[in-house]
């Protein structure tokens, strides 16, 4: 950790470990006026600019979505986190996502704005020189010039660095000559410039990032035919003797993998807020349809069935909200006032297990609430008439965009037992601790009787069941622990669990004690609905990840502590919780959390 960082502060990972109060997390309630503000105009923006233009969009014409991108820039949102020396807005780290966020509103036009906003323009900003900087990043976020991020290929798209594309120095070394293929490109059809990651002599080791402006040599390949985010420009892009002056590369030869892998968790971060832009949306129009829809003479929102489909979108969305903005919160307070680059990268890199917890359950968040709009739009939903369909298609790509959920489920045990063996993170010693409670439980006779107590106690064991899954897991397999998938995506899923109970009852709990609990009545019901199921979940998962490496007593003694672990000695009757929450949607008719 860099000296300028040395202070009391929130480690990363350390939710796993550690107990948090109320008033420790950042929630929505939170905003300021000038956040308020900046969600509002963001907002009127994409409603009302946006929208109506992503069926041109649809139809390939870019030159609507660059007058957006420079439509945006006026407003100075596409340079909301840059300095205000490069044209930007210098704005904390909570107004960029509530930024995107916003954007999440506006389909495909989302991952345009993204590539241009963070994955586009952060590698030159954060790592490239103060020439490239000032060349570039003025006329990015001003919208003048349109950016892409070129990583994939063909043959490798998680291996990053299984890239062939490949860069030479010239004789006299004033060019770099790239030649290669990338794929997948976002803004590609009609981007300016280009990230792109190469090896220099087609060696690993020097696998580096470059700026690219687009030329004869370097130019986009055909439009591909998507599933989804059709309103988004996506092609390869073909780089054929393309020269760019040496002084073009970002960083040092070899720094492509940090690069790379620094910027994806500022992606991570910021696709967790989009997508739950995107769920409020959806669940916004759901919840319109089934009060217009009649069947037997009376809307389909008074069934239960459709009750419990809304209630369960709402606090899936409402956690998604939650998790996005504890983690944000966490590295706004971290980076404090008046740092450099440098230490907003590195505060954002403290927070990289939150970031890819953020993308993995945020986006299976927006999948779940698409696929249940489609259902309550019934034969509708399927029809590409209604906008159910489109959501549908259009949050598909989430799950594969900035690392797929696969590969985030890996990196987030993976990198907790990094930093433990960094001595970063007191993981070893809590989970020793807890051996020691596993060996000699005691017998607690207390009843849980404050405000939502008992959903606290079941967060509190699911981080147990995580670090008793995951620490067991170390010991059994030591350094071959990367190669059990399996085993690396089970610890995963509890922990992820665990991170959103711990959250959702913070969030709710904060309100209640600013606002009263009456005021609070549907956080506390949404938290309890969602603590209730989870450990059950919990439960399920660490059952058969344990089962997958342990056997005979020491199984026996782990699936013992389990079952006290997850036990739920006050079964909410969550039915009537989905009610309450519901009701309130339908009456209100919209997401009104």
């Amino acid at each position: 950790m860099d000296a300028k960082m040395e202070k009391d502060f929130i480690k990363g990972g350390a939710f796993l470990i550690e107990d948090r109060e109320a008033n420790e997390i950042f929630t929505p309630e939170d905003f300021t006026d000038e956040h308020k503000m900046i969600a509002e105009t963001m907002t009127e923006f994409i409603d009302n600019e946006v929208v109506p233009l992503i069926p041109d969009m649809e139809n390939h014409d870019w030159q609507k979505a660059r007058d957006l991108l420079k439509a945006a820039g006026d407003l100075g949102m596409l340079g909301a986190n840059i300095p205000e020396e490069l044209g930007g807005a210098a704005l904390d780290q909570v107004s960029g996502v509530i930024i995107a966020e916003v954007v999440g509103r506006g389909g495909g036009f989302g991952t345009t704005f993204g590539a241009q906003t963070s994955i586009g323009v952060l590698p030159i900003l954060y790592f490239g020189s103060e020439e490239l900087k000032r060349t570039w990043i003025p006329k990015i976020v001003s919208g003048e010039v349109v950016t892409a991020y070129c990583l994939s290929e063909a043959g490798s798209g998680s291996d990053a660095l299984g890239a062939k594309c490949q860069a030479k120095l010239s004789e006299d070394g004033t060019e770099y000559i790239l030649n290669g293929e990338k794929m997948w490109i976002s803004n590609g059809g009609f981007a300016d410039v280009f990230i792109v990651f190469a090896k220099v002599d087609g060696e690993k080791d020097k696998f580096s990032a470059f700026v690219v402006e687009r030329s004869e040599n370097c130019r986009p390949g055909t439009e591909e035919h998507k599933m989804g985010i059709k309103s988004s420009s996506t092609t390869p892009l073909i780089l054929s003797d393309a020269r760019i002056p040496a002084t073009n590369l970002i960083g040092n030869v070899g720094d492509g993998a940090k690069i790379a892998f620094n910027i994806l968790n500022v992606g991570r971060f910021k696709l967790g807020a989009s997508v739950t832009g995107g769920a409020k949306l959806a669940l916004d129009n759901a919840i319109k349809y089934a009060n217009e829809r009649e069947q037997f003479n009376v809307p389909i929102s008074s069934f239960g069935a459709m009750k419990h489909k809304l209630a369960e979108m709402a606090i899936r969305t409402w956690v998604a909200e939650s998790i996005t903005y504890r983690t944000v919160g966490m590295i706004d307070a971290l980076i404090g006032d008046g740092a450099d680059n440098a230490k907003k990268l590195q505060s954002i890199e403290e927070y990289a297990v939150e970031s890819s917890i953020n993308k993995v359950a945020c986006s299976e968040a927006l999948d779940y609430v698409v696929d249940e709009m489609v259902q309550i739009y019934g034969g509708a939903g399927y029809s590409a008439d209604y906008p159910a369909e489109k959501a549908y298609r259009d949050s598909r790509v989430n799950r594969i965009f900035e690392g797929t959920n696969e590969i985030n489920r890996m990196l987030i045990p993976g990198m907790l037992l990094k930093r433990a063996m960094k001595g970063q993170l007191g993981l070893l010693q809590a989970a020793q601790a807890l051996q020691d409670e596993i060996l000699n439980p005691q017998m607690s006779f207390d009843e849980e009787t404050g405000l939502l107590e008992t959903e606290l106690k079941l967060a509190r064991n699911a981080k147990k069941v995580a670090l008793m899954v995951l620490g067991s897991a170390a010991q059994k397999f030591m350094m071959d622990i990367q190669k059990q998938q399996e085993i690396l995506m089970g610890c995963a899923d509890v922990i992820m669990e665990a991170y959103q109970m711990e959250t959702a009852c913070l969030r709710a709990k904060k309100f209640a004690e600013k606002q009263g609990e009456e005021a609070a009545a549907k956080y506390i019901d949404a938290a309890g609905v969602f603590c209730n199921d989870a450990i059950q979940r919990v439960e399920a998962t660490a059952k058969n990840t344990l089962a997958g490496f342990a056997t005979g007593d020491e199984l026996r003694m782990m699936l013992t502590a389990l079952k006290r672990f997850t036990k739920n000695n006050s079964p909410m009757n969550t039915i009537a919780a989905r009610q309450r929450i519901a009701d309130g949607l339908i009456k209100a008719n919209a997401y009104n959390f």
